[in-house]
């Protein structure tokens, strides 16, 4: 869990470091962002109803993520409707912590860790 955390720490490092740029013109990362959102909001979720007791960590993430990118207009919109997309998709599905949401779990962190890797490798200069 450490390793991915870092990772997503270097992710928001990684966007503090990309050229400034127009308002709302798209970023040619923006859908790997969007992604990443709503993986954190699958992680809110899912990681709330299996008693991991993190609170707020993966709302918090989203938040540090949107703080280091600080999209405006459009592309805060978008970041922000896939951070409710992954909470809602799973809200309506899951009710309780099952294997399934378990594996669901590390799937999203694995991928989510994937993208932070692969975002910071490909922009950070």
């Amino acid at each position: 869990m450490l390793k991915q955390f870092l990772a997503f720490l270097i992710l928001i490092t990684a966007c503090n470091l990309v050229p400034a740029r127009a308002q709302d013109a798209a970023a040619p990362f923006d859908g790997d962002l969007q992604r990443l959102a709503e993986i954190l909001g699958t992680l809110h979720y899912l990681r709330g109803i299996c008693g991991t007791n993190e609170g707020a960590k993966w709302r918090n993430e989203m938040q540090a993520l949107v703080d280091a990118e600080t999209p405006s207009g459009d592309r805060r919109a978008r970041m922000i409707a896939g951070f409710n997309r992954g909470y809602n998709g799973f809200q309506q599905t899951y009710r309780t912590c099952t294997p399934a949401a378990s594996v669901a779990i590390r799937r999203y962190i694995e991928e989510g860790s994937k993208i932070s890797r692969d975002l910071t490798a490909r922009y950070a200069n």
